[in-house]
């Protein structure tokens, strides 16, 4: 019995094949594919295709909800809960409520830029196939992989591998769930 593909494996010598064929992939309207490399290539998401990451907009979301609390839970504590005069001060005194306002905003974008990070990337993923492939271990130091997944709506092992070769790939393996 054999295992359901996950995809094709394909290997490249150099960055720029890479990237190259990263932007074939992209012209030919494979989406489900993933570049691998020891180093970030830049131009990368761009080949790929790959849209701005909404990251920045879930930590600037949770700066100024951090910021609207601590200016909220202060403002009802001076005016409303404890109200004291000290120093002959108005019960409103936006001034002192600066710091704990810059914190929690800290604070909340710190833990929006952690946890979004690891929701937008899957994480912590313990297990994926490509661990099974002894030349994938060389991404690590001096390989260039990309794969394509087999849930890909033009993914086809004979007519995707032919592609990867045309491409300009060193080897072109299947890679098993």
């Amino acid at each position: 019995m054999t295992n359901k593909p996950f995809g094709l494996l394909a290997e490249y010598k150099t960055p720029g094949e890479l990237l190259h064929a990263a932007e074939r992939l992209r012209d030919a309207g494979y989406k489900q594919f993933e570049t691998y490399s020891p180093f970030p290539i830049h131009g990368m998401d761009n080949a790929m295709g790959i849209n701005d990451s909404i990251l920045g907009w879930i930590v600037v979301t949770c700066g100024a909800t951090g910021l609207l609390s601590a200016i909220a839970l202060q403002t009802w504590v001076s005016t409303s809960a404890y109200r004291i005069v000290t120093s002959g001060k108005l019960l409103f005194s936006f001034q002192a409520f600066v710091p704990v306002c810059f914190e929690l905003m800290v604070l909340l974008s710190g833990f929006g830029a952690v946890f979004g990070m690891f929701f937008l990337n899957g994480l912590p993923q313990l297990y994926h196939p490509l661990f099974k492939k002894p030349t994938f271990r060389t991404v690590t130091s001096h390989g260039f992989f990309v794969t394509v997944e087999s849930t890909d709506p033009r993914f086809s092992i004979d007519d995707t591998a032919r592609f990867l070769h045309e491409t300009g790939s060193t080897a072109v393996e299947v890679v098993e769930e």
